[in-house]
């Protein structure tokens, strides 16, 4: 069974996931319309906070920010270490 501390991390990250799925979407809609946009550094952040995969996958499905090397090299940044922390603690304990 799981926890429940891990069950609020888990919904909490699904949850910013799909807020940064969002707001790649809304930017690319806003860029379109010369509205408004949203900044680099909060999409960023989503990403930052557990949303990379999110991020990811809504750059991919509207071709959002997929050739602007800075954000990218960023956010791979981001994905690798979110994925050693992952690599750290999922490791069994000495």
């Amino acid at each position: 069974m799981v926890s429940p501390t891990w069950l609020v991390v888990g919904v909490a990250v699904a949850c910013v996931n799909v807020a940064a799925l969002a707001a790649c979407v809304v930017d690319k809609r806003r860029a379109q319309t010369r509205r408004r946009r949203i900044s680099e550094r909060s999409l960023l952040a989503l990403a930052a906070l557990g949303g990379s995969p999110g991020l990811y996958a809504g750059m991919l499905a509207v071709r959002h920010k997929t050739r602007k090397l800075p954000f990218l090299l960023a956010l791979l940044v981001i994905v690798s270490l979110q994925a050693a922390i992952v690599f750290v603690l999922g490791r069994p304990g000495p």
